[in-house]
């Protein structure tokens, strides 16, 4: 069973963040779904990860729907189906923008992770009813913070979904 792990980005913006992340999952050998809301925040993410500097921080990507998903490292996507039907088969799932992630979805990928602005009351509360509801379900999760200018693991339940 995968486990998740809450990004709570107070000090980063989504498009600093979202690269290391996702530098370390290819590093662990993992194909990613990037979860979004909408296509358009996507091809945002999409054009910012194309952006940032040379050949060396260069990260393998493409947008869902094009002829190559299947062969994508990192696969940027507004699906709703679960991850692990997404076409380029990911062993982890980025959730950004409050996209949703199953109980079911997090039990079959190596990892999950869900990405979300604190200083956003939406989003902020959006990612609390997301633990609540997942760690409810038995999943096993972690909070990382940035608050202190370095992340920081201050929560993580258990098996059962209880907080330690």
């Amino acid at each position: 069973m995968g486990e998740i792990f809450f990004y709570h980005l107070t000090r980063s913006p989504l498009e600093e963040a979202l690269p290391m992340l996702l530098e370390r999952a290819l590093g662990a050998g993992w194909r990613v779904a990037v979860r979004g809301r909408e296509e358009a925040r996507l091809a945002w993410l999409d054009e910012q990860l194309w952006l940032r500097g040379g050949e060396e921080s260069f990260l393998p990507h493409g947008l869902a729907g094009g002829a190559h998903d299947a062969r994508q490292p990192i696969l940027l996507t507004a699906a709703r189906a679960p991850a692990t039907e997404a076409p380029n088969r990911p062993a982890c799932l980025v959730s950004v923008d409050g996209a949703e992630v199953t109980a079911q979805e997090v039990a079959l990928l190596e990892r999950a992770m869900i990405l979300f602005d604190g200083n956003d009351a939406q989003a902020l509360e959006r990612a609390r009813g997301q633990w609540r509801a997942l760690t409810a379900a038995g999943v096993r999760a972690k909070y990382w913070s940035q608050q202190s200018g370095r992340w920081e693991m201050k929560a993580q339940s258990g098996e059962n979904g209880g907080k330690t």
